[in-house]
């Protein structure tokens, strides 16, 4: 790979590291032929892009990027690394926790999600429980609207008691 060709591949790293909160750093190493198939398939039928990437390559695109922002995960850029980018910050945990249940691959070396770093394969439990953004602001909005719907409710389901006790008191003579 001559110098124009490996610039080019940094450029496009820098890009997609830029474009996207979230990515995980994998070892997809010592998977068989149909092994990998299988994974590349589940990243495409969940909308997460995987991409294997030398690692020189990418620590020079995360130095571009942002220097301070990457700068934990670079001891983790060692042996054959594979990058999985997605919009959600669980679904690639989701993913490999359901991939793995026929072997120990793929191991997860490290991730980025929503600015916040974690390192080590027993993140993965943490990082498939992470909600995503709008499941919080849904959960809030619910949580919000709660009070005002049982007031409400109590209101609808007391008025007919109220007109009921309005009218025998008006009829009542005095």
């Amino acid at each position: 790979m001559n110098k124009e060709e490996k610039t080019l591949i940094i450029d496009e790293l820098v890009q997609k590291l830029t474009a996207n909160k979230n990515f995980y750093l994998a070892d997809t190493s010592e998977l068989p032929a149909e092994q990998t198939s299988k994974l590349r398939r589940m990243c495409f039928n969940k909308k997460i892009n995987m991409i294997v990437v030398k690692n020189t390559l990418l620590e020079k695109a995360m130095e571009r990027a942002s220097d301070e922002q990457f700068k934990q995960l670079y001891p983790v850029l060692k042996g054959s690394t594979s990058i999985l980018f997605c919009e959600s910050g669980s679904e690639p945990a989701k993913m490999i926790k359901e991939f793995r249940k026929d072997g120990k691959r793929p191991v997860l070396k490290a991730a980025f999600v929503e600015e916040s770093v974690y390192i080590g394969d027993n993140m993965l439990d943490a990082l498939a429980s992470i909600r995503s953004k709008n499941e919080v602001i849904g959960d809030i909005i619910g949580l919000l609207q709660s009070p005002a719907k049982n007031v409400i409710s109590g209101l609808l389901s007391g008025k007919n008691k109220l007109a009921g006790i309005v009218k025998t008191l008006s009829e009542r003579p005095e």
